[in-house]
């Protein structure tokens, strides 16, 4: 194995998951920048409070999509070019920073949430399963998207290491990898845990004005 192909793979990922679909899908479709309104945050979340449903759902799917094709295609056909799990895993953690920190868009980028589950379904589409089941159902009970994807991302780790022999096997380069996604995800989620406890975060489908993030 060439020593630039592993190199090589991470920052593909990595540009892949800079394209900042929020932005790009309102763009498109004659809407406002979700970095003008609402939490700024652009993700689908922000996008759905400028009441375009379709919008919103085509950048959840987007941003999902864009986690998981490159992992999917590290699976796919790493391992005859000698790409094995470790670099599964960083390709993985290289997509989700991507749209953290997207380098085409001033490193300003949202939350991660549908990327990391995209991420988590190439990985193993069951624990990508399990983790978006506890999403809904948080998200259906309390329509709170911050709290469904603060408890997803505790599981998410959880789900995976003791999934092991049943599920999956595990892969320890994986399962570093979606712990780094939790707990970004986590610090990421900070200023809604505060909101949360303080009882001032926006439900699901608030309009532009809007202040949760």
């Amino acid at each position: 194995m060439q020593w630039w192909m592993p190199m090589g793979a991470v920052a593909l990922a990595y540009a892949v998951g800079s394209l900042s679909f929020a932005v790009l899908v309102s763009r498109l479709m004659g809407l406002s920048d979700p970095r003008t309104y609402g939490s700024k945050n652009p993700g689908a979340t922000n996008v759905l409070r400028s009441g375009n449903k379709a919008a919103a759902a085509l950048t959840l799917l987007l941003d999902a999509v864009k986690g998981w094709v490159p992992v999917w295609v590290v699976g796919q056909w790493g391992a005859a070019w000698g790409l094995g799990d470790g670099t599964l895993a960083a390709v993985g953690l290289a997509a989700f920073l991507g749209h953290l920190f997207p380098v085409f868009f001033r490193f300003q980028g949202g939350k991660g949430v549908a990327t990391a589950a995209g991420v988590l379904l190439a990985f193993e589409p069951w624990l990508g399963v399990a983790v978006l089941a506890s999403w809904i159902l948080i998200a259906g009970f309390f329509r709170y998207s911050s709290l469904a994807a603060i408890v997803a991302a505790v599981f998410a780790p959880f789900y995976y290491w003791f999934g092991d022999g049943a599920a999956w096997d595990v892969r320890g380069p994986v399962g570093l990898a979606v712990a780094a996604m939790s707990l970004l995800l986590l610090w990421r989620h900070a200023g809604n845990i505060q909101r949360l406890l303080a009882g001032q975060e926006s439900k699901i489908g608030s309009k532009k004005g809007g202040t949760a993030r």
